[in-house]
């Protein structure tokens, strides 16, 4: 997919560009919360077979990344958005984000779910999902009830 100068693709995680993207988010994330509240994956645990992971690209520059995982039940969960934070503000996070809803209404997914963070620091990815419908939820698939954490779920025959 091309979106604004952005080529979005499928990648190996352990690949170097994508490991790199990786190992920024995964340090954003425990400066940001609690180890018991991170919910980051790390390369092995996006590279299951459970899990689609893409890169996002403008110029040759991974900028962003995205997953989702298969929950088993019709439903997927959006894991690893992240964009660097030179290219905030560019739209590859949006773009991102409708890459994968696309890709979820192709494979006939019946929701998305993620968890995010609840601080301040993650207010404009939460304004971001609401902005596509997502709305709070209560914790799913292994998820407990956390004061880091904010559930948020799509319906996707709703917004069919």
């Amino acid at each position: 997919m091309t979106s604004a100068a952005f080529k979005i693709s499928a990648a190996r995680p352990s690949s170097p560009e994508a490991a790199a993207l990786i190992r920024r988010h995964l340090a954003q994330m425990a400066a940001q919360s609690p180890e018991e509240s991170c919910h980051a994956m790390d390369t092995s645990g996006l590279e299951g077979p459970e899990v689609q992971f893409f890169l996002l690209h403008r110029d040759g520059q991974a900028l962003a990344m995205g997953a989702l995982r298969d929950l088993g039940d019709g439903s997927r969960e959006l894991k690893s958005m992240h964009t660097l934070s030179e290219a905030r503000g560019s739209g590859a996070g949006r773009a991102m984000l409708t890459f994968l809803l696309d890709l979820a209404h192709r494979e006939q997914a019946t929701a998305l779910y993620l968890e995010t963070g609840s601080t301040e620091d993650f207010l404009p990815s939460r304004r971001l999902y609401e902005s596509f419908g997502f709305v709070p939820c209560p914790p799913f698939a292994d998820y407990a009830e956390d004061p880091w954490s904010v559930f948020m779920h799509l319906d996707l025959r709703a917004a069919a």
